[in-house]
Order: structure tokens, then C-alpha cells, then sequence
């Protein structure tokens, strides 16, 4: 804003504030006029400094962010779904934490630069004592939700602002982080700005109800409404109380529907609440809760309820942070190690983990190591490629089907895979490749928690977490119609980017790994100049093709040997282009690059990139590449 601007802006500040200005502007709020009064009198600010927002440094970032991490990763998507439903362009997301250190974003990156001219950012910081009135930091001050538009900012710097602010509460009704919406475009047309409003509002209890659903997994947690149907639902009352039947902690949302504060509930016996004996609800208890019952209150009404036993403990002796690198999977790069221990945190607390990569980046085997680190090692893992089967079978083997079901159906029926993770973690590796028609049955599944067989008519209660992958972009798929945006919003709960091999840290001790596994406890000796070799190639079919890669000269290695010799004829020289991004200027080039210097050979292809046939038929496709005629 120019400096004239900000200094008119200021003088009307100060009238409005001394009295001497009609409250017909923005002073007219009551929130305005209290921020505006303790920005003078108790910050003592100047309306017309033009000093940019503070922000914190980075390790000082991580401070505020680590014990919020829980809510990041249950907040993000929710961000990413405000961010789009609102068009987009000329707005970010931030989520801060009680200081108003913004700890996490949403927004454009081709807006970066002026969102951060904005103070728009990671690490901001706005707080009303330092920033003056503002969606934050008198969101904070206020305890509601709150929206300051543009000259409603006590400093004329923001007055290009319109913001939208809500808080959100932990289980025990203390402050834990606020919701905020800023737009930087021109002012906007009342129904826009309602909108804005509203879904920032709704975005933020959004948020608070996923936060108090996995807040406490070793409790019990009770979902109850006065009608069924809103079970379940944003407006649902929600209490967690202990094995002694002591309510522990409660929602809003129950505190109203119940017409109690909470001092009168928590602490309390549940049995001061219910007419309806403990034992009889006790027995409603279920891992997975699907089915609503009746419960009565004291003063006589009536509410529908679902009853979510707490979380199998980790058995004694097991560590609470197992450790990564386990021997059969090497973490050692820093970003896989962060997003390993983030991704398992969050699993634990059946928040859905979704991995990104290149093909062959060995998301199987982050996901395996995540089982094995869970508190669910000992149940079962189940994967199932979904690129790799065909789309006629797909659906009988993720839902399983009756005897007799179809043509060619066994007899005694199968147990789908959905069915066989019961209790475990199912992962679903390349979903994007899964049929539309499936994708709408399997987020039915998600939802309802319980599965019906191909042919059956009797729906099976169902128990797993959930981790899916595919090496495409989720969301350009979504834009093009080729994956429900529901059912993506539900799988990713949290995203993990796994790096491609070529941009490992960790590649030496990787093939150390590898070549143990792969030569079995045999000896094998790399002459020189192998290993660095194997270690500087850009590998396109990334750890997969490794792996293919040592088995091969494992397997021609002579008295235990393997040559450069050996190895130039399995890695030819890469062009340039590809050395320096395997993927080329995109894959399609990659893709065109071998297929030429193989004389269309599909198998050698395959064979150089690690990966099957069909998988390599499937990207041919995709990027339009067929033989000429």
C-alpha cells in the first residue's frame, strides 16, 4: 500500500479510537473497536509503521511446529480443500499455532512472492501485539471466530487484506491452533465474502473433530446425537472417558447438546449423565463402530450413540519409537527418515498415509517398514498392485466373492484382500490406476468401515489403516476426471514424497543393503571402479532396477567377480540429457530414448527401467507411444 494510503488509514484509526470519527466504518464492530483500543493502549502500535511482519528463523519454526505435528497432519488436506473450494487464485491458507506463528500453508506457488511481500508465509508471526488487529491475532485475543476486512486492520500495511479466522480447540478446550483465510484480491462481493466465512468456519470444526477423534486412542470414545443419522456428522457430540467410566474429556458440540458446561461433565462418572445402564452401553464397544443404538439421559431424552473401544496397547518390552532401519529396508536419507517417522505417527492414529514417487522408488518396501514399526506388526500386511491386475478381476480380488458368484468363481468363494488386512494395513499401490466404478465402492468401504463380498448379501465389519501410492499426480488426475476427488481426500490424510534414487543420500548404504540380500551371504567382490559406477548411474527404474541390475551380475559374476566389463554391457552409456534428470525433459522422452536405443525390444526395456511389461505397456499408452507401422 502506498505510504499516503497507510497514513490516512492511520488517521482514521486514531479518530475512530479518540471518538472523534463516526462509528459508522469499520470501528462499528465491537471486535474492531476492542483490538483497536488495546493496539494503542496496551501494544502501543503506530498505525503507520510499514515495518514488514516478523518471522521467526527456521529452527526456531520447527519449535512451534513439533508439538503440533498431530494437527498438521490432520489440518493439511482440510487447507488444501478450503484452498481449492474457494477458486484458488489470490488466496492462501495458514494454520498457526496459540502464538500465531503460521506453521503451515496453502496457496498458489505462482503466488509465493507477493503472498510473501503480504507476510503471508511460513513462520509469520501475528499476533495482535505485534501485528495489530488481524484475522490471528484478534482471533486469538477473542476466542471466536472472527473476519477483518481490509481497512479493518489497525495497520494500513495489511488494509490490502481480508481476512477470515477461527479457532480451534483441543479436547480440553484450551486454544490450540487458528484457522486463517486471507485474500489479497480487490474486495469481494458480499456472497463471495459469506462464503469465505463460512467454509473457514466449517473447515476449522472440521479440523478440531478429526483432532479430538485421534487424540487419545487409549480411551473410550463416545459419538452420540439426538437423531441417528447425525452420527458421524460435524455437529455430533463427542466424549472420551477412562476404564472406570470418568469422562476425560468432551467437544463443544456435546457440552450443547447435553446443556452442561464442561466443569459440570469432566471429571464426572458417566453414570451421572445415562438412565441407560453402564453395562448395557459398555456392550455396545466395537473396534470399528458402524451401527448406531439408543441411550436415554438422566432428564429423560433420548440420543443414538456409537461406542469406540480404545486401541490394543503396544505390548510390554515393545519400543514406543521403533527403529527405522531395521535390516530390511534402508532409511538413512533425511527426508526419507522424516517422513517415515511422521507417516508412522500419524497411521497410528488411523490417519490414512499416502506415498508419491517414481516408479520403483520401493514404496512396497516403505510400506512394509511401517507395518513392521507399528503397533500392528503382528497382523497381517497385505499389498496388492492395482496396475498389475487385470480391471475385470480387480474388483473380486480387493472385495472377495461367494462361491458360484460368476463364471469361473470357485466354488468355496475367496476372501477378498480387503478382508484379509482385517486387523492390519492393507496398501494399495498405484490406485490411480484403479477403475472409477471401484474407486466409488472403495470409499463406500472406507466410510462405512465394513465390506460386502461379490454375490453376498451380508455386509462384514472391516478394521485396517490405510496406505495407498502411485507414482502420477493425484490431483492432475482428479482435474481430469480420472480419480473421485471424495475418495482422494479420504486416502490422503497425509502425503509422503519419496525421493528417486539418484537423489538419495543414502545410495552407498542402500547397495550394501541390496547386494547383501541379493548374493545371500555368497561373497562377492566389485572390482574398481564398479561401485562408483553403480553409484553415479541416474538409475530411471530407480531401486527396482538396481535390485534387477545386481541380481544380473550377480548371476554372471565369474568366481565371485563382477567387472566393469560385466556391468557396461548391462548399463550402456546414458545420453547427457539423461544423466543429468533420468526423466529427460519429461517421460515420454525418457520413455522414447530407450525404446529406440532397444530396437523396440519390450522386454529389454523393462529390463533396464526394473519394472514389468505390463506396467511398461500401461506408460506407453498413457504417453501415447505406439510402434510404427
Amino acid at each position: 500500500m502506498k505510504p499516503a494510503l497507510i497514513n490516512a488509514h492511520a488517521q482514521q484509526v486514531l479518530q475512530a479510537v479518540q471518538g472523534t470519527h463516526a462509528t459508522h466504518g469499520p470501528i462499528a464492530d465491537l471486535a474492531i473497536t476492542r483490538s483497536w483500543r488495546r493496539c494503542l493502549d496496551q501494544y502501543q502500535l503506530d498505525p503507520a509503521s510499514r515495518r514488514a511482519p516478523n518471522v521467526v528463523e527456521h529452527p526456531r519454526l520447527q519449535d512451534h511446529r513439533a508439538p503440533l505435528e498431530h494437527i498438521i497432519a490432520v489440518a493439511h488436506w482440510q487447507m488444501s480443500n478450503l484452498h481449492q473450494q474457494l477458486g484458488r487464485d489470490g488466496h492462501v491458507v495458514l494454520l498457526t499455532d496459540a502464538r500465531g506463528v503460521a506453521i503451515d500453508s496453502v496457496f498458489n506457488d505462482s503466488e509465493r512472492a507477493e503472498l510473501q511481500r503480504s507476510g503471508l508465509w511460513l513462520g509469520s508471526v501475528w499476533s495482535e501485539d505485534c501485528e495489530g488487529t488481524n484475522g490471528v491475532g484478534t482471533c486469538l485475543v477473542e476466542r471466536q471466530h472472527v473476519t477483518i476486512r481490509r481497512d479493518q486492520h489497525f495497520r494500513g500495511k495489511h488494509a490490502g487484506l481480508t481476512c477470515s479466522a477461527s479457532p480451534i480447540f483441543d479436547a480440553s478446550g484450551e486454544l490450540l491452533a487458528v484457522l486463517n483465510l486471507s485474500s489479497v484480491r480487490e474486495e469481494q462481493g458480499l456472497q463471495q465474502h459469506f462464503k469465505a466465512m463460512a467454509l473457514t468456519n466449517l473447515t476449522a470444526h472440521l479440523i478440531e473433530s478429526c483432532y479430538f477423534l485421534g487424540h487419545d486412542p487409549q480411551r473410550y470414545l463416545l459419538r452420540f446425537h439426538p437423531e441417528s443419522g447425525y452420527v458421524g456428522l460435524l455437529g455430533e457430540g463427542l466424549l472420551s472417558f477412562d476404564e472406570s467410566a470418568c469422562i476425560c474429556s468432551v467437544n463443544h458440540a456435546a457440552l450443547e447438546l447435553l446443556g452442561l458446561s464442561r466443569e459440570q461433565v469432566v471429571g464426572q462418572s458417566l453414570t451421572m449423565l445415562l438412565e441407560t445402564p453402564l453395562d448395557q452401553v459398555m456392550s455396545q464397544a466395537s473396534s470399528q463402530p458402524s451401527v448406531c443404538w439408543p441411550m436415554r439421559l438422566l432428564d429423560g431424552r433420548q440420543l443414538y450413540g456409537q461406542l469406540r473401544e480404545p486401541l490394543r496397547r503396544v505390548p510390554s518390552g515393545t519400543p514406543a519409537i521403533p527403529k527405522i532401519d531395521d535390516g530390511q529396508v534402508c532409511l538413512e536419507d533425511p527426508r526419507l527418515q522424516r517422513g517415515f517417522a511422521r507417516a508412522l505417527r500419524v497411521l497410528e492414529r488411523d490417519v490414512p498415509v499416502f506415498l508419491q514417487g517414481e516408479t520403483g522408488t520401493g514404496k512396497e518396501a516403505f510400506s512394509a517398514a511401517l507395518h513392521r514399526a507399528s503397533s500392528r506388526v503382528s497382523q497381517p500386511f497385505v499389498a496388492i498392485n492395482c496396475a498389475a491386475i487385470p480391471e475385470t478381476l480387480i474388483e473380486s480380488e480387493l472385495f472377495g466373492y461367494h462361491g458360484g458368484s460368476f463364471t469361473g468363481a470357485r466354488k468355496d468363494g475367496m476372501i477378498g484382500k480387503l478382508e484379509q488386512a482385517h486387523g492390519g494395513i492393507l496398501f494399495l499401490d498405484e490406485i490411480a490406476d484403479m477403475p472409477l466404478a471401484l474407486q466409488t465402492r472403495l470409499l463406500r468401504v472406507l466410510e462405512e468401515r465394513q465390506v460386502v463380498p461379490l454375490g453376498g448379501a451380508t455386509a462384514r465389519p472391516l478394521d485396517i489403516r490405510l496406505i495407498s501410492a502411485s507414482h502420477q499426480d493425484l490431483h492432475t488426475c482428479v482435474v481430469e476426471g480420472r480419480f473421485r476427488e471424495d475418495l482422494f481426500y479420504r486416502i490422503a490424510g497425509f502425503s509422503v514424497q519419496l525421493p528417486p534414487l539418484r537423489e538419495r543420500s543414502d545410495k552407498g548404504r542402500l547397495l550394501d543393503l541390496l547386494l547383501r540380500e541379493e548374493t545371500k551371504d555368497a561373497r562377492i567382490r566389485l572390482e574398481a571402479g564398479v561401485r562408483e559406477r553403480l553409484l553415479t548411474h541416474p538409475w530411471p527404474g530407480n531401486v527396482r532396477q538396481l535390485r534387477t541390475c545386481l541380481r544380473t551380475l550377480i548371476a554372471l559374476s565369474m568366481e565371485g567377480r563382477v567387472t566393469l566389463e560385466d556391468l557396461a554391457e548391462l548399463l550402456p552409456a546414458v545420453p547427457a540429457v539423461l544423466a543429468e534428470n533420468p526423466l529427460g525433459v519429461s517421460e515420454r522422452q525418457t520413455l522414447l530414448t530407450l525404446i529406440e536405443a532397444e530396437h523396440w525390444h519390450i522386454a529389454h526395456v523393462a529390463a533396464r527401467l526394473g519394472i514389468s511389461r505390463n506396467t511398461l505397456y500401461r506408460k506407453l499408452r498413457q504417453q501415447g507411444i505406439s510402434r510404427p507401422g
